[in-house]
């Protein structure tokens, strides 16, 4: 695996701010509620902070954006779009599923990203068209072909108590279908298990592109296959994620048809 200058910027920043979100875990932390389920605790805030000034320290004509209100835009050809912990509900509660997840966009094309796992300490990269790696080493997908023998993973929006779009049906729908299915916390995280064959497929609703935009170039990288849930060209700003390995897509896209969409509801 060779290593640009932005991955390892990125890898540099990624394991400073897990590391400091894993030797805090067990620690107190104030949570603020931004809605009756979504939650974010001064840990996040910490995070975005030093990956922000090591980023910005490296490049600082480049633009910027993060779950936590940053927006930074100078126009120019290169935006790190990043997630400084995917998984907070689990963090609060800490239990030891998190993520952080950085992203590096090229005019308007994800070309390199990372998803490292403080508790764990594996970080996954990919570089377009260069693969995809765990802690260095390269990593395909699945081979598994049938739904019936697939392990899948999901997860639920945070406003799934107010809106009639919240993946119950969904979950309903696949949980007699798949071998299994988990609910992690972190969709970053999913997706990279997805590339790296521990998950066969992952599907989910109203992620942000700082939730995704680093993993779903691994999973590209690493052979997997990515849409919305009506078979179209997969975007980080999409309303729809669906991955997988490829080998099930289709299975799975049949599935998620089952469900009537709001527009479909009389």
């Amino acid at each position: 695996m060779e290593t640009d200058i932005y991955l390892e910027v990125a890898m540099e920043a990624a394991r400073e701010a897990g590391l400091m979100l894993k030797e805090n875990l067990s620690a107190s932390r104030e949570i603020i509620y931004k809605g009756e389920v979504d939650l974010v605790t001064n840990f996040d805030n910490r995070s975005q902070k030093m990956i922000f000034d090591r980023l910005f320290k490296n490049f600082p004509d480049h633009d910027f954006v993060a779950e936590e209100g940053l927006d930074q835009t100078k126009g120019s050809a290169y935006r790190w779009i990043f997630d400084p912990l995917d998984g907070t509900t689990n963090y609060a509660h800490r239990f030891p599923f998190f993520s952080v997840s950085i992203a590096l966009e090229f005019n308007g094309q994800i070309v390199s990203g990372v998803v490292y796992d403080p508790t764990r300490d594996e970080i996954f990269s990919g570089i377009k068209s260069e693969g995809a790696f765990l802690n260095g080493d390269k990593i395909e997908v699945s081979t598994v072909d049938d739904l019936d023998k697939s392990l899948l993973a999901t997860g639920f929006p945070y406003d799934l108590r107010e809106s009639e779009e919240n993946n119950i049906a969904h979950f309903n729908h696949f949980v007699t279908r798949a071998q299994a299915i988990r609910r992690c916390g972190s969709a970053a995280l999913d997706l990279c298990y997805v590339a790296c064959g521990r998950f066969d497929g992952f599907w989910e609703l109203k992620l942000k592109p700082w939730d995704v935009a680093a993993a779903s170039l691994v999973v590209q990288e690493a052979g997997g296959h990515l849409t919305d849930f009506k078979n179209q060209e997969f975007s980080i700003h999409s309303h729809e994620t669906l991955g997988t390995n490829g080998l099930i897509h289709q299975q799975m896209l049949d599935v998620l048809r089952m469900t009537k969409g709001p527009e479909d509801r009389v």
